[in-house]
């Protein structure tokens, strides 16, 4: 797997999700910048685990990976503040545009001198077993980001279940102090009776 086409083709899907959600609002500008920040993490941790470890031992291309940890560093921040927002105001819409135009300077920065300096110091058989690597991990994370987002759903159910089956077995509050409004009441009568 050529790991130069991986990335561009993740590159290329953040761009249009970014497009997205210039154009999006409300609610569903935050369910676009939910898989925004989906993308971004696993594209992040493929690169950090394995792209850019091979790319820190040759001189041609050491500066520019450190520059991109760091890149991605202010990326991860700005994806954490953006994702504790309820709604998208003004405030967090000006703070998505930071994180886009970071994105885009790291993309650009990235096929334009990265991938170029790392083609010609790294041999083509080991950049081919670097792109499988990273292939084979982008499927493993995705997997186990599906099993655990499943795994939620069906916590959720069995959690509401079990909470809607113990409000059933409880006895209603409305039922007990009905009756034991109308033996007080009953009291009151019986004793009125008697005088």
């Amino acid at each position: 797997m050529d790991p130069f086409e991986l990335l561009k083709t993740d590159h290329r899907k953040v761009e249009q999700l970014f497009s997205q959600l210039e154009s999006a609002s409300g609610k569903r500008k935050l369910e676009v910048f939910k898989q925004i920040k989906t993308e971004l993490e696993l594209h992040t941790q493929i690169e950090e685990k394995i792209f850019y470890p091979a790319l820190e031992e040759p001189e041609e291309t050491h500066d520019l990976a450190l520059e991109a940890y760091e890149e991605h560093a202010v990326v991860k921040d700005l994806l954490k503040q953006l994702g504790r927002a309820r709604t998208a105001n003004d405030e967090w819409e000006a703070q998505a545009k930071v994180l886009q135009e970071n994105v885009e300077h790291h993309v650009e920065e990235e096929e334009n001198e990265l991938f170029v300096k790392a083609q010609a110091a790294i041999g083509e058989e080991e950049l081919e077993e670097l792109g499988d690597r990273m292939e084979a991990e982008k499927a493993r994370k995705q997997r186990g980001s599906s099993s655990k987002k499943s795994g939620a759903k069906k916590s959720a159910s069995k959690t509401k279940s079990a909470s809607t089956a113990a409000k059933r077995a409880r006895p209603s509050k409305k039922g007990t102090s009905k009756s034991s409004g109308s033996k007080k009441s009953r009291s009151k009568k019986s004793a009125a009776k008697k005088r």
